[in-house]
């Protein structure tokens, strides 16, 4: 079919009439189907079963450096743990401190110890009279609720199929003091799947930040979560940069194992300058005595190490990569060549990101939820949930089935056509 912009009026007509007529057949079959989140499914959690085995009554539960891991002590996490962390950090072992559970906790503690105490002798945030932060877009939502929970402005930076817009971080970094830190997510990045190019690496090392407390909030969420084997994102390793550059200390790196194992009850880290480890470890220890070692402990005598951990990936790899092929499939067949909406085809991660026509859509997520199907809120992978285009829709494949899938695409191609046909009608 021709692009929909080069219908007649009447033509665009006929046509609504058609796809109205298939959308209410779907609405009458009161489907229930759920794409709003990056959750694992049932098949992905049940590949970490294993470690409700590893421990019980009669385990030797101490570690390999002697500490037994049923007791208090141990602030940085038990030395296996480190070293398998940082493996996936790609840094060495000194530079990495565990946590508990989950990677956005640690981000949450992180601004928060900059807010309350400042970060390595700086002025407490709270005490300024304003702070930024440098926001790539689109991007992650719950990293947007962190900064606006603490009142922190949050200003867009365009992310482009290199990373962000290096110039605009640039400027903006060297000219305002106010600027402290900004979100990155440099490998399959959420939504659009895109991953820092080396030069994008580079010149982040290299920021000559107006403020000496600026902080690159690094999220290495999807750091070994690739769908082929033999296609995969290799991005440089920033705080080795960071270091060859003469700025050790302006990374906080942060990584879990929240989709590797079970969420909400893997292990997570921050991944850091020595120096940067000292300060949050002076806080923390006002926190806990120590966190979670039993966990640390089975997680390592799951995985073994990273070989053991890569292996278990591809497993994942086989349940997500035909989810994401089966969404593409129907995109591609569906609306490619219409010019009502572009797509980008990741190699990893979570999502697909979707960009319909400006101003569509916040009513093509309300038309798929009419047909049963619920989506991420448009505008979520703004700060403030303010798409400026309104543009942007977050697809999340990894919960339903294949089966399922299918059915949920199909209301979504169908949603995009029906409001991008109003649009072109109201133009």
């Amino acid at each position: 079919m021709k692009p929909y912009t080069q219908l007649s009026k009447e033509k665009l007509l006929s046509l609504k009439a058609e796809l109205e007529k298939q959308f209410e057949d779907v609405k009458g079959k009161g489907l229930k189907l759920d794409m709003s989140r990056g959750k694992p499914s049932k098949a992905q959690l049940d590949l970490s079963n294993g470690l409700m085995d590893i421990l019980n009554s009669t385990s030797d539960l101490v570690s390999s450096d002697g500490v037994d891991c049923r007791n208090y002590g141990v602030l940085d996490g038990i030395s296996d743990a480190r070293k398998l962390l940082a493996d996936m950090s790609e840094v060495p072992e000194r530079n990495i401190l565990i946590y508990g559970n989950s990677s956005l906790n640690v981000m949450f503690d992180t601004v928060a110890r900059a807010m309350t105490q400042g970060i390595m002798g700086s002025t407490p945030w709270s005490k300024l009279d304003k702070v930024k932060f440098l926001c790539p877009v689109p991007g992650y939502d719950r990293h947007f609720a962190i900064t606006e929970f603490f009142g922190i402005e949050m200003i867009n930076i365009p992310l482009l199929e290199t990373g962000p817009d290096m110039d605009m971080v640039e400027k903006l970094v060297s000219e305002d003091e106010a600027v402290k830190g900004i979100w990155c997510v440099p490998k399959y990045a959420n939504p659009t799947g895109i991953s820092y190019s080396d030069e994008t690496v580079r010149r982040f090392a290299k920021l000559k930040p107006a403020a000496k407390d600026f902080r690159i909030f690094w999220d290495n969420a999807y750091s070994i979560h690739h769908l082929y084997d033999d296609k995969r994102d290799v991005i440089l390793e920033l705080l080795n940069e960071c270091v060859k550059a003469g700025n050790p200390d302006m990374v906080f790196k942060f990584i879990s194992t929240s989709k590797v194992s079970f969420p909400g009850s893997g292990i997570a880290a921050l991944a850091a300058s020595e120096a940067n480890l000292e300060d949050a470890k002076r806080y923390m220890s006002y926190q806990t005595i120590g966190h979670d070692k039993l966990n640390q402990l089975r997680h390592v005598r799951f995985f073994k190490d990273m070989q053991g951990m890569y292996n278990h990936m591809r497993k994942h790899a086989d349940i997500l990569r035909p989810k994401f092929e089966k969404i593409l499939e129907v995109l591609d067949r569906e609306l490619g060549g219409l010019e009502i909406g572009t797509w980008t085809r990741p190699l990893g991660g979570y999502f697909i990101s979707f960009d319909s026509m400006d101003g569509c859509a916040k009513a093509i997520v309300a038309k798929a939820k009419e047909a049963g199907l619920v989506m991420t809120g448009a505008g979520a992978t703004y700060p403030y949930g303010k798409d400026p285009k309104d543009s942007n829709i977050r697809i999340a494949p990894s919960f339903p089935t294949v089966e399922e899938l299918e059915v949920a695409a199909n209301i979504f191609v169908l949603s995009v056509k029906l409001v991008s046909i109003d649009k072109l009608l109201n133009a």
